[in-house]
């Protein structure tokens, strides 16, 4: 895969393609899996996308802790209720973040994408824009295809482990990925993805990665529904004609950097920021203890 977004941008355009395609490509060409293999994998993966986004929207997982439980189910009855600030669609698309993460918490099946802290991004823009646009499966596997070609780009100049890199590493990944996503499925051009997923970045540079007990939960929850919410919008900015003077592959290796200078203690370890409140280190006492009983 091209390592610059300029140079993607040429190479689609000269030969007609777009994102999705050289993705492809690439696949058959540094795989033994043959086309349709590929392409039923993803299918399949978009399948788990679609329960694990939909599972709980009327349903209430119960975990260890209890910090995230009912959240799915609460945000989904509000969205019908037709009251909210941002409208039916987001608050529905942010209950199916909830739903995943949610689900991912009680242990249950899903897509990580590229992460399981981030697993409720991508599935709630997949599903949420099907749902109302009607896009064939077709197109959600190109779209899909699309989202793992701006990945690979972020994997290549820095990492999705919040470990390595915070939460920017990890939701802002996923949120550029389904930003990139967004776009193509209306169409848009490879240069108009390439600048929403840089929007989805740029507006998370920095952020912390501090889940309290160190469980992949809470605030990792609340930030897969802001992730969804920030595509939305990058997507929106994108198509609008917007653009970021700041290459996509230059937003990579930024965001590469700045995980890399952040302090340890807000790198997925549970022990700063929200994980280091009195609150938060109650709960992680609590949740050792449980290990400690058994």
């Amino acid at each position: 895969m091209f390592r610059k977004a300029k140079d993607v941008i040429k190479e689609c355009e000269e030969r007609g393609l777009h994102i999705h395609d050289l993705v492809l490509e690439e696949e058959l060409k540094s795989s033994q899996i043959d086309k349709d293999d590929i392409l039923n994998k993803l299918r399949k993966m978009f399948k788990v996308m679609e329960r694990s986004a939909q599972g709980n929207l009327n349903n209430e997982t119960k975990t260890t802790m209890g910090m995230i439980d009912g959240f799915a189910k609460k945000m989904n009855a509000y969205s019908k209720e037709g009251k909210s600030i941002t409208g039916d669609f987001i608050t529905e698309a942010m209950a199916m973040a909830f739903s995943t993460l949610e689900i991912s918490a009680a242990m249950g099946e899903i897509v990580a994408s590229p992460t399981a802290g981030s697993s409720g991004i991508l599935p709630a823009i997949l599903y949420s824009l099907k749902k109302r646009e009607g896009f064939s499966d077709e197109k959600i596997v190109e779209a899909m295809l699309t989202a793992i070609g701006i990945g690979k780009m972020i994997g290549y100049y820095g990492s999705f482990a919040g470990a390595e890199g915070g939460c920017q590493a990890e939701t802002g990944s996923g949120s550029a990925m389904g930003a990139a996503a967004a776009c193509y499925l209306y169409d848009q051009s490879p240069e108009v993805c390439f600048h929403a997923a840089s929007f989805a970045f740029l507006h998370v540079l920095g952020l912390v990665c501090d889940p309290i007990a160190g469980l992949v939960e809470y605030p990792c929850t609340f930030r897969n529904a802001s992730g969804v919410v920030n595509a939305f919008i990058s997507a929106d900015m994108a198509m609008a004609g917007i653009t970021s003077i700041v290459p996509f592959d230059e937003v990579c290796r930024a965001a590469g950097e700045v995980g890399s200078t952040l302090p340890e203690a807000l790198r997925e370890t549970g022990i700063g920021g929200i994980a280091g409140t009195e609150t938060g280190r109650r709960i992680r006492e609590k949740f050792f203890a449980l290990g400690n009983d058994e």
